[in-house]
């Protein structure tokens, strides 16, 4: 199975890093947002973040009162952010790939991932691994691309517009041809994994998880007054966010 490390590219580190410098950005006005109103309560609780990056989500889980985070990436330049800058007593980070987490020992009860399961090739190897390191009850919370969002080719435009160059609709192909996909973003042969609506939550049921909440965010209109480019969420929601249990506790955590 392919590994991918791309973070570790300098050009697309320095590229991904200045955007989600920018005050305004879809993490901060979409993803974040949504994904902390899905967030369990945390305090006391074991966490595991997957893909967690430069570690801001993980500040972020210790400050809502976990008791212990564990930090998953495959990226050593991240890693080195996150441990300069996002370092606490109750965080350990770990370089491994989402993929090599069966050798993580104990168990947690909650785990999380901010968009980075689109970057993975055995989708259905993490689900297995995360259902055993959770204790009953766990909560498995996660954001990747919409699945409308992957099946792009990266042939043409992505968009069909009308003589203004306005956007009327976006251009939908090979949605049911899952698989790797080659983009372009900040660097030439970024790849993604492009899963059906279908499996990403059939793989979770099969492996006994109960889906808890889905949800696509898409802009508010008074939002969209105010970042016209936005506007673009109505045809296409860029993000999907899947809560679910494992199965077999009294309660959800």
């Amino acid at each position: 199975m392919t590994k991918q490390n791309i973070f570790d590219n300098e050009t697309f580190f320095q590229g991904y890093r200045k955007l989600r410098e920018r005050e305004v950005n879809a993490n901060n006005l979409f993803e974040i947002p949504t994904l902390f109103s899905l967030l369990p309560n945390l305090e006391g609780k074991r966490v595991l973040d997957l893909g967690c990056g430069s570690g801001e989500r993980c500040i972020d889980y210790v400050r809502r009162g976990a008791a212990a985070v564990t930090g998953v990436d495959i990226s050593e330049k991240m890693l080195s952010v996150a441990r300069n800058e996002n370092s606490d007593p109750a965080i350990t980070y770990l370089k491994i790939p989402m993929e090599d987490i069966g050798s993580i020992s104990g168990t947690f009860d909650v785990a999380i991932s901010s968009l980075a399961l689109h970057y993975v090739e055995d989708y259905q190897g993490v689900v297995k691994n995360v259902i055993r390191l959770l204790s009953e009850g766990g909560i498995f919370l996660f954001s990747q691309e919409h699945p409308l969002t992957t099946c792009y080719s990266g042939m043409g435009d992505r968009w069909t517009r009308d003589e203004n160059g306005n956007k009327l609709y976006a251009n939908i192909a090979d949605y049911c041809v899952e698989g790797r996909k080659n983009s372009t973003w900040f660097v030439e042969g970024v790849q993604i994994y492009h899963r059906m609506f279908s499996t990403v939550i059939n793989t979770l049921a099969d492996n006994g998880f109960r889906i808890l909440k889905i949800e696509e965010p898409y802009p508010e209109d008074e939002l969209v007054k105010k970042y016209p480019e936005y506007v673009d969420l109505y045809h296409k929601p860029d993000f999907l966010f899947v809560k679910a249990v494992k199965e077999g506790g009294e309660n959800p955590i």
